[in-house]
C-alpha cells in the first residue's frame, strides 16, 4: 500500500507558511519525482507511477498556495517585481513535475514500441538500481544518517519498499531492516559498492574516532 502524506489547504496554513518554505518543498518534490518516474519505468511499477501522480497533484497545490501568498504579500511595485521572480521559479519547478508525469506515461506503452528506452537509461550517467538488504548486512538496524549512504557511496535512497508498504523520499532518520528493498540513484561504481554492502559481501566502512589531544 502506498504511503501518502495528506495535505489540506486552509487560510491559516497559508498565512503561516513562507514562500521560501513553499519553494523549498517544490524543489524537493520535483527532484524526487524525476527519480521516481524513471524508477517506475525501469521496474514497471504501477505503485511508483501512482506516487508520481500523487506528487504531481501536490505540486499543483503548492503552486496555487504560492500564488495566493504572492497576492497577499505585494504592497509596492518593488514587492511585485521580487514576487514575480519567485513565481517564475515556482512555475519552473512545476514544469519539471509535469515532465516527470509525462515520463511515467511511457510505462503504459508496449515495450516493442519503445526500444530506445532501455538504451537511454543504460547509457545515462546516473543509474537507478533496486537492491535488497540481506539479513547479514551491516546496514540492518542502522538509519540512513548513521550509514551516511550518500557520502560513503554517492548513492541516494529515493524509496524503500518494506513488505507491501512504500516509503518515498525517506528521511535520514529512518532505520533500515533486513528484507527492505531500496531504490537508489547514483553512479555505476557507487551502486555496485552499495550492492555489496546490502548483500553482506562487504562490511560497512567504520572509521576510527580520532580523539582530541
Amino acid at each position: 500500500m502506498t504511503e501518502h502524506h495528506e495535505h489540506i489547504l486552509d487560510r491559516t496554513e497559508i498565512s503561516h507558511t513562507t514562500v521560501r518554505e513553499l519553494l523549498t518543498e517544490m524543489k524537493d518534490i520535483s527532484e524526487v519525482m524525476v527519480d521516481l518516474a524513471y524508477a517506475a519505468i525501469m521496474f514497471d511499477s504501477e505503485e511508483i507511477a501512482e506516487e508520481v501522480a500523487h506528487l504531481e497533484e501536490r505540486m499543483h497545490t503548492l503552486n496555487y498556495e504560492i500564488r495566493i501568498k504572492a497576492m497577499l504579500s505585494a504592497r509596492t511595485y518593488n514587492d511585485a517585481v521580487k514576487i514575480a521572480g519567485l513565481l517564475q521559479v515556482a512555475a519552473a519547478a512545476e514544469s519539471i513535475s509535469n515532465a516527470a508525469g509525462d515520463i511515467v506515461t511511457l510505462s503504459g506503452v508496449d515495450p516493442s514500441k519503445k526500444p530506445f528506452l532501455s538504451f537511454v537509461l543504460k547509457e545515462a550517467e546516473e543509474k537507478i538500481r533496486r537492491l535488497t538488504i540481506s539479513d547479514n548486512s551491516d546496514m540492518v538496524s542502522k538509519s540512513i544518517a548513521d550509514l551516511s549512504i550518500e557520502a560513503e557511496t554517492g548513492m541516494r535512497v529515493i524509496a524503500i519498499k518494506r513488505g507491501k508498504r512504500w516509503i518515498y523520499d525517506p528521511e535520514d532518520s529512518i532505520f533500515l531492516k533486513a528484507g527492505d528493498v531500496i531504490i537508489v540513484r547514483g553512479t555505476e561504481g557507487g551502486s555496485e559498492m552499495l550492492r555489496k554492502f546490502a548483500s553482506g559481501e562487504m562490511k560497512w566502512p567504520v572509521y576510527p574516532v580520532v580523539e582530541d589531544e
